[in-house]
Formats: C-alpha cells, structure tokens, sequence
C-alpha cells in the first residue's frame, strides 16, 4: 500500500465518521476500521517473500494504526467542526 492510498484511508475513515452517530461512536468505528485494516497488513507480511517485504508492511500497518488514532482524536475533538463567527 502506497502512501497516497493509506491518505485516502484516512480520509474515508473520516468520512465514515461523519454519520449520524454520536462523535464517540464515530472515533470507536474509526479506530476499529484502521485496526482492522491494519491486522490485514500484517497478516500479509507474515507471507512476505522477503524480509524487506515483511519490514515494509508492518511499517504501512503501523501507519495505518497510527493515521486511524489521528482521525478518531479529530472525530472527537469536532476537528473541522468550528465555524468562523468573527467575520
């Protein structure tokens, strides 16, 4: 996984989040997701043919750990939810 698609992750991962559910909801389904997907990631390092191949994946699986603990935070803290009153 390249790093423009794991960007595009995140993104969708917050978009998810932008359902009707509760901002807490939301960041738990965003953490799930990217652990989820991250478990993936590892699973097809342990079928890596090489190690570099190996390395390589868990570092894009840590990424998306770390990317999915970014959006929920922001899920949380209503990141983007502020509006500009001082107009």
């Amino acid at each position: 996984m390249r790093t423009p698609q794991i960007v595009g992750l995140a993104a969708a991962l917050i978009a998810l989040s932008a359902c009707s559910e509760s901002p807490r909801e939301s960041a738990e389904n965003v953490e799930a997701n990217a652990e989820a997907r991250a478990e993936n990631i590892e699973d097809a390092a342990e079928a890596a043919p090489s190690e570099a191949a190996e390395a390589n994946l868990e570092n894009q699986a840590d990424l998306v750990r770390n990317l999915g603990d970014e959006s929920a935070d922001a899920v949380r803290n209503g990141s983007g939810a502020e509006t500009n009153a001082s107009e």
